[in-house]
């Protein structure tokens, strides 16, 4: 049984904006095309959870290899191998919580 829908939240638009959310809409009326529209907001995209996994990697990997050229380490590709592994271990989640940390954040701007 689905669960009912007991809160509301509202704002005031232009008649311009209006018109743009009714095209935007489609088939749908514009109170559940705007509940979609902000549930999805509020959750990042699989594109963005990937780009920010891929450079928290990437970031991950960059300061290994200068903190092991820093103090004069050899870097072989076994050590190399392990620490791709290790940026690539736990990339999402850490990618996930930084994500929903800066959602929850104010934006200042």
């Amino acid at each position: 049984m689905p669960t009912p829908r007991t809160k509301s939240i509202s704002t005031k638009v232009t008649e311009e904006e209006y018109a743009h959310f009714e095209i935007l809409a489609g088939d749908q009326t514009i109170s559940e095309w705007v509940r979609e529209t902000l549930l999805k907001a509020v959750e990042p995209s699989p594109a963005e959870q990937t780009i920010v996994a891929e450079l928290l990697a990437l970031r991950t990997i960059l300061m290994n290899v200068l903190f092991s050229i820093a103090n004069r380490e050899q870097l072989t590709s076994t050590a190399m191998d392990d620490i791709i592994k290790h940026a690539d271990a736990g990339k999402l989640a850490k990618a996930m919580d930084r994500l929903m940390s800066a959602t929850k954040e104010p934006q200042r701007g």
